[in-house]
């Protein structure tokens, strides 16, 4: 019988670069970088996007608000998580722990809403943001280009792309918590129609959090390939490995987070987490005319993930007592996504229209296995519970595993969509959208041996309306819609669960946002002005005379306001930031949860980050990040104070080399960044230093 076929790092990553060596084609030359690009290099603006639209639309002519943020603007301070890079952005926070990403967007959980590259991107683990050029955050449903979920919003990763006569790089980066990293972005043109890009490192570091640590490695080589005037070939592959330590944690005691040391940690010396992932991405673009092309987009994405994690689950007020459980789990998922787009512009009646037509079929798998501590039967072993303020982390969990659930699922999803952009006249623009999904899923229960499968469907709009009436100010309205169907987040279902769980409708979730977008200081810096209602009009709730029967008669609502702006605002000062006031509820439910405000979800946060770089020589930065008081869990038993952290950088750049020191937490503020239960937050991390060396050549 023929071996399985594996995507492995190198078989498909070191083929992307050997073979484009000796590869042949037509004598074009690629486009070469502009010299505009590089002056604006430490600009924090992004003018132009294809996340809210997969058209190349500048950011004023949205109508919808979206935020973006360079990643080189976070990874100097030791950032290499979502989480932690988005926690200053308008109504974006943190749900997550060190076993996988998490965030809420206005409100609503977008854990399952994230993209790489425009592909979906919905597994669970932590993200490397090393292979990664920006962040984008758009912000209300998205489904019309994106399909199910996105009910807050989506978040969209854009990695680095080949530039032709790009230079390469070298950093080292050294700090607190022996923080030590090494990583190469390289660059090379073997051809004048070739480009290939490389990045590749290892980062290795401890945790204020005792017996916590983690090590990094990232393989990340691209091709972009011009095989004719008119037909450009992007390949990307990225093989990116975390190995950790889980950390769930400190426990909620008597309404807030216990107050125990910020290193004080109730797992086990043996607790390990291993996410090893790959993503192999193929884009094919061709230029049919100057008004036309056509755009084929395969993504395929493997994540292979183990954990053995002995965690909290509880405090014992008449003990003193932290309980745990101890589990273990087999993880493999594997998505595969094609695309085909086609977009054009054209006139009629005097209008100009951009229409964008698409095609999309993908295929997820899904395939946990989980063992628990065994409760019964021969080498049973109750968990060890800790003391809360002394706890002995070498009592460990040594009975017997017994496997606890064995699922498959499968998923087939199939769309097709088409948006117009269309220009009235200089002062008015329109954006109308629409798309149709169906989500098919299949869930098996291998210790039962029993299956359960579901169908769904449904239509998603969006409707946009711009008007300029000044050359630097664009007013915005919009309407959109998003469906979330049974099954549909982390995939998959229960077999022979009772009631109608498997049976329900998709949840919709509708956004009506008004704004206005503007260019101030002779186009150098640029803000956003949101106000939004978000709506979760027939969220599942249990029928209160039957609790195995679910309702579709629930309701959540999130309404805000944000303003934000980035740019130049005079000489060699840049300005980025921004605040944002949500009041984000359960307004009606039938488990205990009306009135309730949504966990992790402050009713204001923002951030301000003020820099000052010449072109060359001595540079800094400051910056403060605000976070509103925040509930731990859905009852709000639970308060996570709101806090204020204080971050700072300096530097020093000549033509080829370029060193800085950051400092994060600089008043040693102790604070709280997330909670997944009220039995389980995260302390934030204390001060700490950051150098980072860059070399270019």
């Amino acid at each position: 019988m023929p071996a399985p076929f594996r995507l492995t790092p190198f078989s498909l990553g070191l083929c992307t670069l050997l073979s484009a060596g000796f590869s042949y084609a037509a004598p074009t030359t690629l486009p070469e970088t502009s010299i505009s690009a590089e002056a604006e290099a430490d600009d924090p603006r992004v003018k132009e996007t294809s996340t809210a639209t997969r058209t190349a639309t500048p950011v004023r002519y949205v109508p919808q608000a979206i935020d973006s943020i360079k990643t080189s603007n976070v990874v100097d301070y030791g950032t290499n998580d979502l989480g932690t890079a988005l926690s200053g952005i308008p109504n974006v926070s943190s749900g997550a722990d060190t076993r996988f990403d998490s965030l809420r967007i206005r409100g609503f959980d977008a854990s399952n809403d994230f993209y790489l590259d425009g592909i979906r991107d919905d597994s669970q683990y932590v993200r490397d943001l090393h292979n990664i050029e920006r962040i984008d955050v758009l912000k209300g449903p998205a489904a019309v280009l994106y399909g199910r979920g996105s009910q807050g919003g989506i978040v969209n990763r854009v990695s680095k792309l080949p530039e032709f006569g790009r230079r390469s790089s070298i950093e080292a980066q050294g700090g607190s918590n022996d923080l030590r990293s090494l990583y190469a972005d390289l660059s090379t043109d073997p051809s004048e129609n070739i480009s290939l890009r490389l990045n590749m490192g290892n980062m290795d570091q401890n945790s204020f959090r005792d017996g916590v640590s983690g090590n990094r490695q990232l393989f990340a080589p691209s091709m972009s390939w011009q095989l004719t005037p008119d037909l450009n070939w992007l390949v990307q592959y990225e093989y990116s490995r975390y190995n950790r330590t889980p950390d769930r944690g400190i426990p909620g005691v008597n309404g807030r987070p216990a107050d125990v040391g910020r290193d004080t940690t109730y797992g086990s010396d043996h607790d390990f987490i291993d996410d090893k992932s790959q993503s192999l991405r193929s884009k094919l673009s061709y230029d049919i005319n100057e008004d036309w092309q056509l755009r084929q987009t395969l993504g395929v994405f493997k994540l292979d993930s183990d954990f053995d994690n002995t965690y909290l689950t509880g405090y014992t007020p008449a003990t003193n007592r932290v309980t745990r459980q101890h589990w273990q789990q087999d993880l493999t998922t594997r998505n595969v996504y094609n695309n085909i787009e086609l977009e054009g512009g054209f006139d009629t009646f005097g209008l100009e229209h951009r229409l964008l037509t698409g095609v999309e079929i993908g295929s997820q798998r899904r395939d946990p296995k989980l063992y628990t501590a065994a409760t019964t039967g021969p080498g049973r072993q109750a968990v060890p519970s800790l003391d809360l303020y002394n706890p002995d982390r070498d009592l460990r969990h040594t009975g017997r595993m017994q496997v606890s659930s064995d699922n498959h699922t499968e998923v087939e999803s199939r769309a097709v969509y088409v948006q117009d952009q269309l220009r009235l006249n200089d002062q008015w623009q329109l954006l109308a959208g629409l798309r149709y999904d169906t989500f098919d899923i299949e869930s098996t229960n291998k210790l039962r041996n029993i299956s359960e499968d579901r169908d769904s469907h449904s239509t998603s709009p969006r409707a946009g309306l711009v008007w300029t009436p000044l050359q630097n100010h664009s007013f915005y309205a919009s309407w959109t819609k998003t469906f979330s169907p049974a099954g549909g987040g982390l995939i998959g279902i229960t077999p022979g669960a009772a009631g109608n769980t498997n049976d329900l409708s998709p949840e919709l979730t509708k956004q009506k946002e008004i704004g206005v977008k503007s260019d101030w200081l002779d186009d150098r810096l640029s803000t956003t002005l949101a106000i939004y209602e978000l709506e979760l009009y027939n969220r599942r709730t249990s029928d209160p005379l039957n609790p195995t029967i679910t309702l579709l008669s629930g309701k959540q609502r999130s309404r805000g306001i944000e303003l934000t702006g980035t740019g130049k605002i005079a000489g060699n000062w840049y300005v980025r930031g921004g605040v944002g006031v949500q009041d984000a509820t359960v307004e009606k439910d039938n488990n205990g949860f009306e009135g309730k405000r949504i966990s992790n979800v402050a009713k204001h946060n923002g951030s301000l980050f003020l820099t000052w770089k010449p072109e060359m020589g001595w540079y800094a930065e400051t910056g403060l990040t605000l976070v509103g008081d925040r509930y731990a869990d859905n009852l709000n038993t639970t308060v996570l104070p709101g806090y204020g952290r204080w971050d700072a950088l300096a530097g020093f750049r000549q033509k080829d080399w370029d060193l800085r020191a950051a400092l994060n937490n600089i008043s040693d503020k102790t604070y709280y960044s997330s909670a997944t239960s009220a039995a389980q937050i995260q302390p934030g991390e204390p001060r700490s230093l950051v150098v980072t060396g860059t070399y270019s050549f």
